[in-house]
């Protein structure tokens, strides 16, 4: 297990504007490395978008994401998911008109073998409990089960950090908790980083060692779950009184 005070990956005043908007206005936190952490704000606050900055889908502004000691701010998106950080999006985005398996290969590596590539993607299958539904065409699974096979294909090149955008956003409780399960799997036994946007309090302050809180596009208090619920700041930010 990684030490408490090791850092993952840093974000350094970043900022994003969309014309007189300030999406991203200065924002910065150090994510905490082979931990699960939270991210979480009113709607429009922001959280999206420090996503899509940090993985390349969005250019910044300014500002800086630092990760193993370089700044990977506008980089492209498969340069970033080649460093080592994969994630999902808040709808999902597999590949309606091919089966399951068939989206899992299309996460891969090109640097990987085929062969190796195909045993990855059993592996994650059985891993998020797919397998029955190797062969299935994505636009035939329910809505859950897109969730879990998005989540899959995001570690199919066994990512450092993975960013979860809404995990538990139309998923049954069923699913929600073996999504749950996988997570703790993959941060406990395989140290791996994760950072969750989420509007489920549940999931965040039952799941989460660290949470960040945004408004407006800037970071308005960060720490334990418990210090988060009682954060005068934050009770402001979502329900408009202290």
């Amino acid at each position: 297990m990684a030490e408490t005070n090791e850092i993952a990956l840093q974000v350094k005043d970043l900022k994003k504007h969309f014309g007189g908007i300030k999406a991203v206005d200065g924002c910065s936190f150090d994510l905490p490395k082979g931990k699960i952490s939270g991210l979480i704000g009113p709607n429009g606050s922001g959280k999206t978008t420090i996503f899509n900055l940090m993985t390349g889908v969005l250019g910044a502004d300014s500002g800086e994401v630092v990760y193993r000691g370089e700044n990977i701010v506008n980089l492209r998106p498969y340069q970033v998911f080649n460093k080592g950080i994969s994630r999902t999006f808040q709808i999902t985005r597999i590949y309606r008109e091919m089966t399951v398996f068939e989206n899992m290969l299309s996460a891969s590596s090109m640097r990987v073998p085929e062969s190796e590539a195909r045993e990855q993607a059993e592996k994650l299958m059985e891993f998020v409990t797919l397998t029955p539904l190797r062969g299935e065409y994505g636009g035939n699974l329910s809505y859950g089960q897109q969730k879990l096979l998005e989540f899959a294909r995001a570690l199919m090149t066994d990512p450092e950090i993975i960013l979860l955008d809404e995990p538990a956003a139309g998923v049954n409780r069923t699913l929600l908790q073996n999504l749950l399960a996988h997570i703790h799997h993959l941060q406990e036994e395989e140290g791996k980083t994760i950072l969750i946007i989420e509007h489920d309090m549940n999931v965040i302050m039952n799941h989460c060692e660290k949470i960040f809180v945004m408004d407006y596009g800037v970071k308005i208090a960060e720490g334990l779950p418990d210090e988060i619920q009682n954060n005068e700041y934050v009770i402001e930010a979502y329900f408009g009184h202290k």
